[in-house]
């Protein structure tokens, strides 16, 4: 995938590209409305990029704790954005 808009399409298929990285995986799987398996993806590694993503999972899931916790882990703090700006912020982030 080269865009954000392709991503987007790629939505609309039952099954995600198989030669997305875990990180795609995981914010295609949200998008798609299944917060546990975006969840999955992520939640058994330790890498920056990872925890980056486990960070906005549990900032949707509510849970501000632990998405502080998360995103202190990537190096970051709490984006000022919605979740679906956020969303797509990371989408190009790891796109490109």
């Amino acid at each position: 995938m080269k865009n954000i808009a392709e991503f987007k399409i790629s939505l609309e298929k039952n099954e995600p590209d198989r030669n997305m990285s875990v990180q795609l995986l995981a914010l295609w799987y949200d998008a798609k409305g299944d917060w546990h398996t975006a969840h999955n993806q992520v939640d058994h590694l330790g890498d920056v990029a990872s925890a980056r993503i486990h960070a906005y999972l549990h900032r949707k899931e509510g849970d501000i704790w632990n998405a502080n916790y998360w995103y202190a882990k990537a190096g970051e703090k709490r984006p000022q954005l919605s979740l679906d700006q956020e969303w797509e912020e990371l989408v190009k982030c790891f796109l490109s």
